[in-house]
């Protein structure tokens, strides 16, 4: 298989069906920033340490090429058999929340990102997750698109800001409070 077809080079793509749009398409946007974001995951995977939170996020991976997916396809026209997203992928995320909320001191305020790089990377991969989810929304407001992505991006970017949390705790990295000046 070649990598370059040059059928692009005319600033269009193919969608998932056939039909062609144009690269800057809301939906190659969607899909384009879930790659960025599943390309900082990986990032992120590799940053760490601890093997359980490196096996969450290579099945957040693997769905995030799911959602990937389901965003390239041509609702219209596709025939093509993507993978699904299921509740169960939503319910994953919570329950990992939840189990890292449980060692974590109670937040009492925003917390400025960082305190360590790893963190910092966790922190970014949750601005692209929102700005993922910020698309999403948009084309589904323009488009069909499977509501579970929404939920799905959703809860992702709450279980990016508590493993950022978890992972300032674990390396003992002082959490620094945001303080604004009034």
């Amino acid at each position: 298989m070649k990598i370059y077809t040059r059928k692009g080079d005319n600033g269009t793509t193919q969608l998932i069906g056939g039909t062609r749009v144009p690269k800057h398409h809301l939906r190659i946007e969607a899909y384009g920033t879930i790659d960025e974001l599943n390309s900082w995951m990986g990032l992120l995977r590799d940053s760490l340490n601890d093997e359980h939170p490196k096996l969450v996020l290579k099945e957040i991976q693997d769905r995030l090429f799911t959602i990937g997916s389901l965003l390239a396809s041509d609702p219209e026209s596709s025939r093509m058999k993507v993978p699904d997203l299921h509740e169960h992928d939503v319910e994953l995320l919570e329950k990992e929340i939840d189990t890292m909320q449980e060692v974590l001191p109670e937040l009492k305020t925003f917390v400025l990102p960082g305190g360590n790089a790893v963190n910092a990377m966790c922190h970014i991969a949750r601005c692209v997750c929102r700005r993922s989810e910020r698309l999403a929304v948009q084309l589904s407001e323009a488009e069909k698109a499977e509501p579970l992505i929404l939920k799905y991006l959703n809860r992702l970017s709450d279980y990016l800001f508590v493993l950022a949390r978890k992972i300032s705790f674990d390396a003992r990295s002082e959490e620094l409070p945001w303080k604004p000046r009034l």
